[in-house]
């Protein structure tokens, strides 16, 4: 449940840029569709990382917005080989990283019910 509420955290956040994303029940991380590409018809923009250490939890998620995604050519990100890599820019939105923190802040107390002080980083 936790990884699918942070799943949900993103896809949420990404619902500010109009982008849909979706969870996979056999993989983890958020989704787009991608017809219009060869192959697999969808790319990962946004992956999850979870330990667990002495009953308390770490995570990590990385949110594309405007990566060099030629550098995800060298790699086989998250062990997934038929499924490409996408950002916001690539689909398509102008996007900072500021304006991707302000949609993060915004979606967080949806899913988790805490509001996030606007200067607490995340």
């Amino acid at each position: 449940r936790y990884v699918a509420a942070l799943e949900e955290w993103l896809i949420r956040a990404l619902d500010s840029f109009n982008v849909r994303g979706e969870r996979r029940e056999d993989r983890v991380g958020v989704w787009v569709r991608r017809p219009e590409k060869a192959g697999s018809g969808e790319d990962k923009i946004a992956a999850i990382g979870i330990r667990l250490r002495k009953w308390v939890s770490f995570h990590g998620f990385a949110l594309n917005v405007d990566p060099d995604l030629s550098h995800f050519s060298g790699i086989v990100p998250c062990g997934i080989q038929e499924h490409g890599v996408t950002s916001l820019v690539d689909l398509g939105v102008p996007a900072t990283m500021d304006e991707a923190d302000e949609a993060l802040r915004r979606s967080f107390d949806r899913i988790f019910g805490a509001a996030v002080e606007a200067s607490a980083p995340l």
